[in-house]
Order: structure tokens, then sequence, then C-alpha cells
């Protein structure tokens, strides 16, 4: 019974193989087949831009606050281990109803080929990468299934059965029965003792098949060569098709067509940055903030590839003259330089999701004065190539700030990241009203009418960004040396600018920090309070802001959502 137990486990695991291999060809000529059609229909992208929209908000916000940028790499993987843990059972399945293992396979090509078509920017051959992938895997299932099992699986005959077998084997009673799974011609005596059809067959088959186990008295054959070749040749395929998927992906890669782009000279170039705007203080955030390191938090789980030569802007819905702009268009348009501090709606208290750089780009409002914004219009619906939307007030895109149609960042042609060729940059507003990567169309339109991507998910309409302040060093939870010890960090008030910062030990009294220079009223400040005498033990540190307006920051928290988080920033460190 033990040996039994062994053998069904040791089946099981290779079934379970033969199932993870099936799973890794479909998902390769899956990718193969996006290659050739669509990089973004590749059938786990797609699975992940599904289950991106339709996941609930409260877990949304838990996996940003739980993985930050890296929430998009947990959700394929988490996706990856899913598809693992199906494709092992559907192998194990595969043993003794392969036909239900097939239809499983199928039924996941299905699934896949939904959420493909269901894609706001798809294509009608976009389902065809999942239902390829799919029917291909469970080919291989089968083709590796039968390697390793070549007469078939059969389950342990009775103990009866068996004894009954070996009787024969050993002529009690002259009878020649024939086990019906052992092929064999018929009766042979050997060295003068008598041996049945059965037992000749069941030496000719072990000739055969060196891995072959007996269950119960009936053959159980098992084919660890056939196995392993048929793994060996999975992995291969889908190793092979996996890479070759990927780089057919990369003919349409853009860095190319970026790195050709010169960038026109603003028709009016700001000034440099002022020399005191950054206090150059290590751990410090630095003024401007480098594109590699700038936030990135988007519903994208690969990076569209947008040709600039082929894209276009679309404006249209409540206009008089609809609009349609090349990416050359837009260069030769008089061009303008913004000092412009992004934030995330998401971005807790305290939190990464903020950066700033300085923009290059056209001004929206001269463009939208071109259409001839129509009356009552009040949200301006901009669209992502990926279908992404996001709704902007008309009235803030209009007042005279800096809003603008942006093509490069911090002195070079946007990067990929952060919205090759063309995003929209408004100041004043969280990210998700204001700042649409890959911007392909903005719809004229009224908010009692349309509602956008994250305001259909419960966050609020507008999105004004809140006056907020962070502290960078020392850092939360650090241990420093007693002494004389700086006290510094940012703080923001987009299209307000900061007045004041102050900030308090212990719940002592406020003192007032010392602020950095800036360029304008849309940038982060920097700063510093350079003589906090620090005694041994434990400290809370608290911040807070006082905006141009008079508006000193709440210390109420309120979290991220419906329009932004609110309350002081505050760390505890030990000194020693």
């Amino acid at each position: 019974m033990k040996d039994e137990r062994a053998r069904s486990r040791a089946d099981a695991w290779a079934a379970a193989l033969a199932g993870l291999v099936a799973g890794a060809v479909a998902l390769g000529v899956g990718q193969l087949a996006a290659g050739l059609i669509d990089p973004g229909a590749a059938p786990v992208i797609v699975v992940g831009d599904a289950t991106v929209d339709r996941t609930p908000q409260a877990l949304k916000d838990w996996a940003i606050r739980t993985f930050g940028t890296n929430d998009k790499i947990v959700l394929i993987g988490g996706i990856v281990v899913v598809l693992a843990l199906v494709a092992a059972g559907l192998g194990i399945l595969a043993r003794r109803r392969p036909g239900l293992a097939t239809a499983g396979l199928l039924l996941f090509g299905l699934v896949g080929a939904v959420a493909a078509s269901t894609r706001p920017d798809s294509g009608p051959l976009d389902v065809l990468p999942s239902v390829v992938g799919a029917a291909v895997g469970a080919w291989a299932l089968r083709l590796i299934v039968r390697r390793a099992w070549p007469t078939g699986y059969r389950e342990p005959v009775p103990a009866a059965v068996g004894h009954g077998a070996a009787a024969a084997r050993d002529g009690d009673g002259g009878a020649s029965a024939r086990d019906e799974h052992a092929p064999g011609d018929g009766a042979q005596s050997t060295g003068g003792r008598g041996e049945g059809a059965a037992g000749d067959g069941r030496e000719k088959a072990a000739e055969r098949h060196p891995a072959v186990m007996r269950a119960g008295g009936q053959l159980h054959e098992f084919d660890r060569r056939g196995l392993l070749t048929g793994v060996v040749a999975g992995v291969a395929v889908a190793g092979v098709a996996g890479l070759a998927g990927r780089g057919l992906a990369g003919r349409l890669e853009v860095d190319t067509e970026r790195a050709k782009i010169a960038l026109p000279r603003p028709a009016k170039p700001l000034r440099p940055i002022p020399a005191g705007a950054d206090l150059r203080l290590k751990d410090l955030s630095p003024f401007v903030t480098p594109n590699r390191d700038f936030y990135r938090i988007d519903t994208a789980l690969v990076l569209p590839q947008v040709d600039p030569k082929t894209w276009k802007l679309k404006i249209h819905g409540m206009v008089d003259r609809p609009i349609e702009l090349t990416y050359d268009q837009l260069l030769r348009r008089p061009l303008m330089e913004a000092d412009v501090t992004l934030t995330c709606v998401s971005n807790d208290v305290g939190g990464p999701y903020i950066g700033n750089a300085r923009w290059l780009g056209a001004s929206l409002a001269d463009i939208l004065r071109e259409a001839g914004i129509r009356s009552g219009a009040d949200m301006l619906l901009s669209t992502s190539t990926d279908g992404w939307t996001s709704g902007t007030p008309v009235d803030v895109a209009m007042d005279g700030r800096d809003a603008l149609l942006a093509i490069a960042m911090n002195g070079e042609p946007l990067p990929l990241a952060h919205g090759f060729p063309v995003r929209q940059v408004v100041p004043g507003l969280y990210g998700y009203v204001s700042a649409t990567k890959w911007i392909t169309e903005i719809k004229v339109s009224r908010y009692d009418q349309e509602e956008a991507y994250w305001t259909e998910r419960g966050w609020a309409p507008k999105g004004p960004i809140k006056t907020e302040s962070r502290i960078d060093l020392p850092r939360g939870g650090s241990t420093i040396r007693a002494g004389r010890t700086q006290i510094a960090g940012v703080a923001w008030a987009q299209h307000k600018g900061i007045d004041a910062v102050e900030v308090r030990v212990d719940k002592g009294p406020w003192r007032q920090a010392r602020l950095a220079q800036v360029p304008g009223v849309d940038t982060w400040r920097q700063w510093v309070v350079d003589d906090w005498d620090a005694t041994p033990g434990d400290h809370t540190i608290e911040v807070r802001a006082t905006d141009a307006t008079g508006y000193t920051q709440t210390p109420d928290y309120a979290p991220v959502i419906p329009d932004g988080a609110s309350g002081w920033h505050s760390i505890l460190v030990v000194v020693k």
C-alpha cells in the first residue's frame, strides 16, 4: 500500500509538471501572437487590465499603499501564480479526464479573449493571442500526458484480480488467463515452468518501457523518459515563442523615434531656476525631480507605444470648430515652459507620489480658444491611447495658469513612462483630473453628462490639490546622533504657493522653518530648521504649512479617497 501511495504521489507531481509546461506553452504562444498583432493583447496583460478595471476601489487603494509603484509587477506576478496553479491542476485532471482538462484550458483562453475584446482600444484580432495560446497549450498538455503514460493511465484493480493474475503466472491450475492491458501472443514454457500469456506480455512490456510499475496486479505504465522529453520540448517552445513575441513587440518600440526629435526652443524661455531653490541637503528631495525618479501612477500594465509620426489629437464635442493636430503641427506652434509640481491623489500624508519638473509644451487654453468652447461646457474629457479618461474643469484650464499639452520634461522629449509623445499638464489639480498621458482626444463636455475613469469609481469629479507638507530628514524611524540636527522637507500648494512652514518637536512650540526660493507658485518649496538640539530619547516631529491664501493645513487626518489626503505629517526618531 505504501508503494502504491508513493506511486500515486509521483504520478500527481508528474502530471502537475505536465500542466505547468502546457500553461507555459500557452502563454508563450499567446505572447508570440500578440507580438504579431498587438503587444497589449498578450493574455496576461489583457487579463491584468481587466482585473485593474474591475478591482474594488478599497483593494486598489490598499495595493497602492502596500506596493507603491510596484503594484503592477505584483498584479502580473499574482496572475501568473494563479495561472500556474490552475495549469498544474488541469495537468492532474488530464491523467484521468483529458477531455475536461482540455476544456479547462480552452475556457481560460475564452476568458482572455473576452478581456481582450473589452479593451477600449481593442481591434478585431486582439482576441486571437488568448485563443491561439490556449489551443496550443491544450494540444501540448495532451501530447505530454500521452508521452508520460503511453498506454494510458489506468486505476489499480482490486487485489483479488491481482492474485488471480499471479496464480495464472505461476501456472497454478494450468490456466492461461490474459491481462488485457499486457501485449502477448500466447503461452510458452520457460525452464520447464508453465507461464501464461499475461505473464509473457508483462515481461515484453517491461522490456519496452523500463519505467513500468505494477499496481495491484494491473499494468500501470509511466514513461519517465517520455515525460522528460515532452517537458523539455514544451519549455523550449514556450521560451522561444515568448522571446520571439517580445522581439516582435520591440519592432513597435518608439525609443528610436523619440531619440530623433529635436526639441524646438520655447517662444519665451523661462529664467533659470533660482540657485536658492535647492538647499542641496543630503536625503532632501531635490527641487527638480530627475525623470528616472519621477513617480509613475497609471493603469497601463504595458507602456503604450505611440509613434509620433502617426499621433493625432482630436478636439471635439461642445466646440464651434473641431480641431485635429499632428505631432509636427504641435511642435510648430509657439511653445512655452512651465515649472510645475505634479501630485497623485493617492499620495497619503507624507507620501512619495509627488515630483517637480520643467515642462515644455503648447498652451492648452490657446488651442481651446481656437476650437471655440460653447456656452455651458464645463469639462474637458481627455482620453489616453489606452482608453483611460480624465475630467478637467474648463474654467481651471482657461483661467490663465500654465496648462499645457506637454512634449518635453526637464529638457528632453517626454519619457515613454510619462506620456510620450504628448501629455496634459494642468497646475493645481491632482493628476487624475489633469495629467492625461499618451493623450489622443479631448472632448469638451459637461460633468452632468459624462464621467471620467476615476470619477466612475467613487473619486471626486474635481480634484484641487490640498496644501500639504512632508518631512524628508531625518527619516521617520531612523536613529540619529544627539546634538545639533537639521529638520528639512518640502511643502506644496500648487497654484497658490507656500508662505510659511512650521515645525514642532514633542508637542512643543511651533518654530518657523527657513524657506528656499521658488520660481513660481506652481512648484513645491523646500524648507529647513537648521538648529534642532536633539537630545537622547524618542522624539516626535510634526510639520504644517500655510499657503499664500492664508490657509494653514488642518491637523485632522483625511484618507486619499475621494479627493486627496490631509493632515500633519508626523515622524518618530530615536536620538542616541
